[in-house]
């Protein structure tokens, strides 16, 4: 896929704990296929791409914590646009230290999220970009 192909930008976050040694990765379903995702949307007028992504992990995920502001890459995916088309997106990922976790977040009903150790994770995910985004991950 070439660059002039790729119509749409969003922005995830990469939600993380260190918990007895080894680090975990907090997983969502999708709204709508329920597979295993990260917090992903679009970019937010007058945030910056990290910032949108930390808005995201609220809004999807319930969890707060500290963003980095270097991204670890990027992966493309096709997504179905609410025009009904298919549209490919270059999606950049930040890592998120997840702090506190909510007991109540905007799509709380919509999506069910769960902790994965990193190789569980990488076994849950579809995306073959964010898997190698995954297992180059070093905090």
């Amino acid at each position: 896929m070439d660059a002039e192909s790729l119509h749409h930008h969003q922005v995830a976050a990469l939600p993380f704990r260190k918990r007895g040694g080894r680090m975990e990765i907090l997983l969502i379903t999708s709204r709508e296929t329920k597979r295993w995702v990260i917090p992903k949307g679009w970019p937010m007028e007058g945030r910056t791409d990290y910032n949108a992504a930390k808005q995201e992990a609220w809004e999807e995920a319930g969890v707060k914590g500290r963003i980095g502001k270097l991204e670890l890459g990027h992966y493309i995916y096709s997504k179905r646009l609410k025009s009904g088309e298919v549209g490919s997106c270059r999606t950049v990922v930040y890592p998120l230290e997840v702090e506190k976790m909510l007991g109540s977040w905007p799509e709380k009903k919509q999506r069910f999220r769960s902790w994965f150790a990193v190789d569980e994770a990488v076994e849950a995910l579809n995306d073959e970009g964010l898997i190698d985004i995954l297992t180059n991950f070093d905090p």
